[in-house]
Protein backbone atom coordinates (compact mmCIF):
# COMPACT_ATOMS: atom_id res chain seq x y z
CA UNK A 1 0.00 0.00 0.00
CA UNK A 2 1.44 3.50 -1.35
CA UNK A 3 1.61 6.39 1.79
CA UNK A 4 -0.26 9.32 0.75
CA UNK A 5 2.00 12.23 -0.26
CA UNK A 6 2.32 14.75 2.44
CA UNK A 7 2.69 18.35 1.28
CA UNK A 8 6.31 19.57 3.16
CA UNK A 9 6.08 22.82 5.22
CA UNK A 10 7.18 25.53 2.81
CA UNK A 11 10.83 26.78 3.89
CA UNK A 12 11.08 30.96 3.77
CA UNK A 13 13.00 30.59 0.70
CA UNK A 14 10.02 29.36 -1.47
CA UNK A 15 8.66 32.64 -1.21
CA UNK A 16 9.66 33.65 -4.96
CA UNK A 17 8.85 37.16 -6.24
CA UNK A 18 11.03 37.19 -9.28
CA UNK A 19 8.97 39.20 -11.95
CA UNK A 20 6.46 41.05 -9.05
CA UNK A 21 6.67 44.86 -8.45
CA UNK A 22 5.69 45.59 -4.93
CA UNK A 23 5.50 48.80 -3.39
CA UNK A 24 5.89 49.37 0.28
CA UNK A 25 5.40 52.78 2.70
CA UNK A 26 6.93 53.87 5.46
CA UNK A 27 10.42 51.82 4.14
CA UNK A 28 12.57 54.07 5.58
CA UNK A 29 12.73 52.01 9.16
CA UNK A 30 10.99 49.79 11.33
CA UNK A 31 8.64 47.82 10.17
CA UNK A 32 8.72 49.24 6.18
CA UNK A 33 12.47 48.81 6.38
CA UNK A 34 12.30 44.90 7.05
CA UNK A 35 9.45 44.49 4.30
CA UNK A 36 10.97 46.27 1.91
CA UNK A 37 14.28 44.17 2.19
CA UNK A 38 12.36 40.61 2.85
CA UNK A 39 10.85 41.10 -0.42
CA UNK A 40 13.59 42.38 -2.35
CA UNK A 41 15.27 39.45 -1.21
CA UNK A 42 11.98 37.20 -2.59
CA UNK A 43 13.23 38.98 -6.07
CA UNK A 44 10.27 41.78 -6.03
CA UNK A 45 11.30 44.74 -7.63
CA UNK A 46 10.70 47.19 -4.19
CA UNK A 47 9.32 50.55 -4.80
CA UNK A 48 10.06 52.25 -1.17
CA UNK A 49 8.15 55.16 0.08
CA UNK A 50 9.05 57.33 2.44
CA UNK A 51 9.10 61.31 2.97
CA UNK A 52 12.73 60.41 4.48
CA UNK A 53 14.98 61.04 1.67
CA UNK A 54 17.68 59.87 3.49
CA UNK A 55 16.26 56.95 5.46
CA UNK A 56 15.45 55.57 1.81
CA UNK A 57 19.30 56.34 0.55
CA UNK A 58 20.45 54.31 3.45
CA UNK A 59 18.14 51.00 2.54
CA UNK A 60 18.74 51.46 -0.63
CA UNK A 61 22.72 51.50 0.04
CA UNK A 62 22.26 47.86 1.95
CA UNK A 63 20.28 45.42 -0.39
CA UNK A 64 22.82 45.26 -3.40
CA UNK A 65 23.57 41.35 -2.57
CA UNK A 66 19.52 40.68 -2.58
CA UNK A 67 18.03 38.94 -5.58
CA UNK A 68 15.39 41.83 -6.33
CA UNK A 69 16.09 45.35 -5.85
CA UNK A 70 15.06 48.34 -4.30
CA UNK A 71 13.94 51.81 -5.90
CA UNK A 72 13.44 54.28 -3.23
CA UNK A 73 10.13 57.59 -4.29
CA UNK A 74 10.37 59.95 -1.56
CA UNK A 75 6.72 61.01 -1.27
CA UNK A 76 4.45 62.79 1.41
CA UNK A 77 1.19 60.44 1.77
CA UNK A 78 -0.74 63.71 2.91
CA UNK A 79 -0.90 63.92 -1.00
CA UNK A 80 -3.52 61.89 -1.61
CA UNK A 81 -3.29 62.19 -5.58
CA UNK A 82 0.81 61.43 -5.89
CA UNK A 83 -0.34 58.15 -3.60
CA UNK A 84 -2.46 56.97 -5.80
CA UNK A 85 -0.54 57.41 -8.34
CA UNK A 86 2.24 55.83 -7.02
CA UNK A 87 0.62 52.70 -6.71
CA UNK A 88 -0.17 51.98 -10.43
CA UNK A 89 1.60 48.64 -11.88
CA UNK A 90 2.20 47.33 -8.10
CA UNK A 91 1.77 43.24 -7.66
CA UNK A 92 2.19 43.42 -3.98
CA UNK A 93 0.90 46.41 -1.92
CA UNK A 94 2.40 46.70 1.74
CA UNK A 95 0.43 49.44 3.70
CA UNK A 96 2.18 50.55 6.33
CA UNK A 97 3.53 53.96 7.00
CA UNK A 98 2.13 55.34 10.18
CA UNK A 99 2.33 57.94 13.07
CA UNK A 100 1.85 57.95 17.06
CA UNK A 101 0.49 60.82 19.26
CA UNK A 102 -0.15 59.89 22.74
CA UNK A 103 -2.13 62.38 24.37
CA UNK A 104 -5.62 62.20 26.86
CA UNK A 105 -9.15 62.57 24.36
CA UNK A 106 -9.32 67.04 25.31
CA UNK A 107 -5.99 67.40 24.55
CA UNK A 108 -5.88 66.21 21.57
CA UNK A 109 -5.04 68.55 18.50
CA UNK A 110 -7.70 68.15 15.91
CA UNK A 111 -5.60 68.64 12.98
CA UNK A 112 -2.90 65.63 14.56
CA UNK A 113 -6.38 63.52 14.41
CA UNK A 114 -6.86 64.30 10.77
CA UNK A 115 -3.42 63.87 9.93
CA UNK A 116 -2.78 60.85 11.52
CA UNK A 117 -6.16 59.12 9.46
CA UNK A 118 -4.96 60.70 6.73
CA UNK A 119 -1.50 58.91 6.41
CA UNK A 120 -3.48 55.37 8.23
CA UNK A 121 -6.68 55.27 6.59
CA UNK A 122 -7.07 57.19 3.31
CA UNK A 123 -3.82 56.75 2.01
CA UNK A 124 -4.21 52.82 2.21
CA UNK A 125 -7.24 53.45 0.28
CA UNK A 126 -6.06 55.85 -2.15
CA UNK A 127 -3.04 53.65 -3.01
CA UNK A 128 -5.57 50.30 -2.98
CA UNK A 129 -7.51 52.34 -5.27
CA UNK A 130 -4.31 52.96 -7.77
CA UNK A 131 -3.44 49.44 -7.33
CA UNK A 132 -5.93 47.59 -8.20
CA UNK A 133 -6.60 48.13 -11.99
CA UNK A 134 -3.35 46.25 -12.49
CA UNK A 135 -4.07 43.54 -10.25
CA UNK A 136 -7.44 42.91 -11.57
CA UNK A 137 -6.12 42.90 -14.78
CA UNK A 138 -3.57 39.85 -14.44
CA UNK A 139 -6.04 38.14 -12.02
CA UNK A 140 -3.27 38.57 -9.08
CA UNK A 141 -2.35 40.65 -6.28
CA UNK A 142 -1.39 40.56 -2.84
CA UNK A 143 -2.54 43.70 -0.25
CA UNK A 144 -1.06 43.35 2.93
CA UNK A 145 -2.04 46.01 5.54
CA UNK A 146 0.06 46.46 8.38
CA UNK A 147 -2.37 46.75 10.96
CA UNK A 148 -1.69 46.62 14.94
CA UNK A 149 -3.27 45.10 18.15
CA UNK A 150 -4.64 48.46 18.23
CA UNK A 151 -7.11 47.42 15.05
CA UNK A 152 -8.26 44.74 17.55
CA UNK A 153 -7.77 46.04 20.97
CA UNK A 154 -8.24 50.25 22.18
CA UNK A 155 -5.65 51.57 24.70
CA UNK A 156 -6.08 55.02 26.05
CA UNK A 157 -4.78 58.26 25.05
CA UNK A 158 -4.27 56.62 21.14
CA UNK A 159 -7.71 58.44 19.72
CA UNK A 160 -6.27 58.67 16.10
CA UNK A 161 -4.23 55.44 16.06
CA UNK A 162 -6.79 53.39 17.35
CA UNK A 163 -9.58 54.68 15.20
CA UNK A 164 -7.15 54.41 12.02
CA UNK A 165 -5.77 50.57 13.15
CA UNK A 166 -10.02 50.10 13.27
CA UNK A 167 -10.31 51.64 10.14
CA UNK A 168 -8.01 49.61 8.33
CA UNK A 169 -9.37 46.30 9.24
CA UNK A 170 -12.90 47.56 7.93
CA UNK A 171 -10.92 48.61 4.36
CA UNK A 172 -8.73 45.22 4.00
CA UNK A 173 -11.65 43.12 4.47
CA UNK A 174 -13.57 45.47 2.14
CA UNK A 175 -10.38 44.89 -0.03
CA UNK A 176 -10.80 40.84 0.30
CA UNK A 177 -14.82 40.64 -0.52
CA UNK A 178 -14.01 42.94 -4.14
CA UNK A 179 -10.55 41.33 -4.90
CA UNK A 180 -12.08 38.15 -4.35
CA UNK A 181 -13.20 36.98 -7.80
CA UNK A 182 -10.10 38.71 -9.72
CA UNK A 183 -7.44 36.70 -7.62
CA UNK A 184 -6.26 39.83 -5.09
CA UNK A 185 -6.15 38.81 -1.81
CA UNK A 186 -6.12 41.61 1.00
CA UNK A 187 -5.02 41.45 4.72
CA UNK A 188 -3.61 42.57 7.68
CA UNK A 189 -0.88 41.92 10.16
CA UNK A 190 -1.69 42.68 13.90
CA UNK A 191 1.57 43.07 15.99
CA UNK A 192 1.85 44.09 19.43
CA UNK A 193 4.31 46.91 20.16
CA UNK A 194 7.53 46.34 17.82
CA UNK A 195 10.92 47.48 18.76
CA UNK A 196 11.10 50.30 16.27
CA UNK A 197 11.56 54.38 16.49
CA UNK A 198 7.88 55.05 16.22
CA UNK A 199 7.27 52.79 19.70
CA UNK A 200 10.75 54.08 21.14
CA UNK A 201 9.53 58.00 20.40
CA UNK A 202 6.22 57.55 22.17
CA UNK A 203 8.24 56.39 25.59
CA UNK A 204 8.01 59.88 27.07
CA UNK A 205 4.23 60.62 26.40
CA UNK A 206 3.62 57.38 27.69
CA UNK A 207 5.02 58.45 31.08
CA UNK A 208 3.34 62.04 31.07
CA UNK A 209 0.07 60.51 30.05
CA UNK A 210 -0.22 57.13 32.76
CA UNK A 211 2.00 59.06 35.60
CA UNK A 212 5.12 57.10 35.25
CA UNK A 213 8.64 56.97 35.34
CA UNK A 214 9.74 56.87 32.04
CA UNK A 215 11.97 53.36 33.09
CA UNK A 216 8.95 51.62 33.94
CA UNK A 217 6.47 52.38 31.12
CA UNK A 218 7.81 49.36 28.89
CA UNK A 219 7.21 46.58 31.72
CA UNK A 220 3.94 48.57 33.09
CA UNK A 221 2.36 49.76 29.75
CA UNK A 222 4.06 48.31 26.69
CA UNK A 223 4.21 44.38 27.61
CA UNK A 224 1.65 44.57 30.74
CA UNK A 225 -1.30 42.44 28.43
CA UNK A 226 1.81 40.63 26.74
CA UNK A 227 1.99 36.88 27.52
CA UNK A 228 5.32 36.83 26.20
CA UNK A 229 6.66 40.30 27.94
CA UNK A 230 8.83 40.87 25.23
CA UNK A 231 8.79 43.72 21.88
CA UNK A 232 7.92 42.20 18.60
CA UNK A 233 10.87 42.38 16.54
CA UNK A 234 10.59 44.06 12.38
CA UNK A 235 12.03 40.68 11.27
CA UNK A 236 9.20 38.91 12.86
CA UNK A 237 6.28 41.33 11.19
CA UNK A 238 8.27 41.04 7.60
CA UNK A 239 8.14 37.15 7.41
CA UNK A 240 4.39 37.26 8.25
CA UNK A 241 3.90 39.70 5.89
CA UNK A 242 6.05 37.37 3.49
CA UNK A 243 3.69 34.62 4.07
CA UNK A 244 0.72 36.65 2.97
CA UNK A 245 2.25 36.76 -0.20
CA UNK A 246 3.07 33.45 -0.84
CA UNK A 247 2.39 30.16 -2.79
CA UNK A 248 0.50 28.99 0.35
CA UNK A 249 -1.95 31.44 0.88
CA UNK A 250 -3.78 32.27 -1.88
CA UNK A 251 -7.01 31.04 0.10
CA UNK A 252 -6.17 33.44 3.18
CA UNK A 253 -8.21 36.59 2.26
CA UNK A 254 -9.79 38.92 4.79
CA UNK A 255 -8.38 38.17 8.02
CA UNK A 256 -5.89 39.10 10.39
CA UNK A 257 -2.70 37.64 11.30
CA UNK A 258 -2.43 38.28 15.13
CA UNK A 259 1.58 38.31 16.39
CA UNK A 260 0.52 40.26 19.95
CA UNK A 261 2.92 38.07 22.28
CA UNK A 262 -0.85 36.72 23.41
CA UNK A 263 -2.08 39.95 24.19
CA UNK A 264 -6.06 39.50 23.05
CA UNK A 265 -6.50 36.22 24.15
CA UNK A 266 -6.73 37.84 27.34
Amino acid sequence: MTSPSVLQAPHASSLDLHGRTALVTGAAGGIGRACALRLAAAGAEVRAVDRDAAGLEALAGSCGDLAGSVEPQVLDLTDLDAAERAAAGTDVLVNNAGLQLVRPLEEFPPDVFHTVLTVMLEAPFRLIRGALPHMYGQGWGRIVNVSSVHGLRASAYKAAYVSAKHGLEGLSKTAALEGAAHGVTSNCVNPAYVRTPLVERQIADQARAHGLPEEQVLSDVLLRDSALRRLIEPDEVAEAVAYLCGPYTAGLTGTSLVLDGGWTAH
